[in-house]
Formats: structure tokens, C-alpha cells, sequence
């Protein structure tokens, strides 16, 4: 039985996520493929979560590319048999909340596991939200953080509310995301939203979680999660496509 998160729920079963031992994401249920461009206020603070290019699912499974190099992405052409990169799955099989930090404050803590930091940066607007959680008695501080804590696309960061130690977690709906980083002039994780569970190939299925961000660039030290090496090499899928449609 796989472990839930508290406060994420698992998706319809149809929609799942196998992932290929030294190979693509094996995607089940047919889940919107959406690009999710990260956008920032006037303020230049990353801000939004936008849609873009909508993308066909029309096999069961849909392939999609783990390694970086295919060049018909976001689908798989096997191109990880030849592309220079490390397959291996090598993230700790522990929960998020297991090695967590946690930051507390009058009306809300949060919790903090850096091994799953995406480098989307939704966590700096404001004070930041390590600061802003200090001040959660204040109203606009509270929202701040519960604000900043939910768009953390890798689900690194959670609010919790200390009268009830509920978290605050976002209804998301099981969609899987290719985001976009214009600010950094690279393209990043898959956002894997609203509970749908992936495995390996031997069955072990990962803690499901609302907010889960998976490497898609091939690089990662932690995969299959994505850990931010996108950023370091500028890596771009060559999708093209515009923030255009609806906001997070």
C-alpha cells in the first residue's frame, strides 16, 4: 500500500505513472498535458502559474521523454538508448515529511525538505515565506504564506495550520504540467498534480502527493524528482508555446 501525504488524496486509479527502469514515463488514464509557464508579477516576483500549449494524449500509455534528448518531446522517440545521461532512480523511498524542517509561527508552521526543491522560487515573493510564516498572526502574512507555500510545485514546502495541524493544500486536479522558466531562459520539471501515483518497474509505488515535480531534463542527483539542475545548464525542451491561458 502506498503511502498518501496528509492532506493529498490519490487520483481516479485510472491515472498512473510507471516509470521505465532506463526509459520514458509511461503515462495511464489519458490526464491533461499542459504546458505551465512560471510568470512574474510587476513586481518580478515569481507569481503565476500559467497555461500555455496543450498537448495530445492519444495511446494508452503516452511515452513521455525522461531523458532530455528526444526530439519529438514531450513524447518519448528512444532516444534515451543513445543520450548521456543516468537512468537510475536514486531518490530516498521515505516521505516528504521525513527530514523535514519546520518553521514555526504564531498561527501557522511550515515544513521544508530541500531534497525536493525544483527552483521554481514561488517561495521568495514577499519576505519570503521562511519570514512571512513568523508573521502569520497578520492576516496579509498568512495569506502570503499559504499562498507561497502552495504554489511550490514540487511540494517542498507546506503550511499547516496550528489550531487544527491541518495543512494547507490546494484542490488540484490530476493534470501533469510542462513547465516553463522564461525568467531563467529554461524549461523545467513535470508538475504532477492532484494525486496520481508513479512506480517503478519492480512496483514500488512513491508517496502520492497533490504537488509532486518529476525531472524531465535527464540530469537530476534525484530522480525521478525533479532537483533544479535544469536551471544550472539552461535546458530547453524547444516547445515553444506562450503563457496564454488560465492562471495558478
Amino acid at each position: 500500500m502506498a503511502k498518501i501525504q496528509k492532506g493529498s488524496k490519490q487520483a481516479d486509479p485510472k491515472f498512473h505513472i510507471v516509470i521505465q527502469n532506463d526509459g520514458p514515463l509511461m503515462v495511464y488514464g489519458k490526464p491533461a498535458l499542459v504546458q505551465k509557464f512560471i510568470v512574474p508579477n510587476e513586481r518580478g516576483e515569481m507569481w503565476w502559474l500559467q497555461d500555455g500549449l496543450s498537448f495530445e494524449m492519444k495511446t494508452e500509455p503516452v511515452a513521455l521523454c525522461r531523458c532530455g534528448e528526444s526530439k519529438k518531446k514531450p513524447y518519448c522517440d528512444s532516444a534515451h538508448l543513445h543520450a548521456d545521461w543516468d537512468p537510475r532512480l536514486t531518490a530516498s523511498e521515505s516521505g516528504l515529511l521525513e527530514g523535514a524542517e519546520v518553521y514555526d509561527g504564531p498561527e501557522l508552521s511550515l515544513t521544508d525538505n530541500q531534497k525536493f526543491c525544483a527552483f521554481a522560487r514561488f517561495c521568495d515573493a514577499g519576505l519570503r515565506v521562511w519570514n512571512e510564516v513568523g508573521e502569520s498572526d497578520n492576516p496579509a502574512h498568512k495569506d502570503m504564506t499559504i499562498r507561497e507555500a502552495n504554489h511550490c510545485i514540487a511540494g517542498r514546502l507546506s503550511a499547516w495550520e496550528n489550531s487544527t495541524g491541518e495543512p494547507h493544500e490546494p484542490e488540484l486536479e490530476p493534470e501533469l504540467g510542462l513547465v516553463e522558466d522564461h525568467k531563467i531562459h529554461a524549461s523545467a520539471g513535470l508538475f504532477v498534480s492532484g494525486g496520481i501515483p508513479f512506480a517503478r518497474q519492480d512496483g514500488f509505488t512513491y508517496e502520492i502527493r497533490n504537488r509532486v515535480s518529476l525531472c524531465r531534463c535527464g540530469q537530476s542527483s534525484n530522480k525521478p524528482y525533479c532537483d533544479g539542475t535544469h536551471a544550472s545548464f539552461r535546458w530547453n525542451d524547444g516547445l515553444g508555446g506562450a503563457p496564454t491561458g488560465k492562471k495558478w
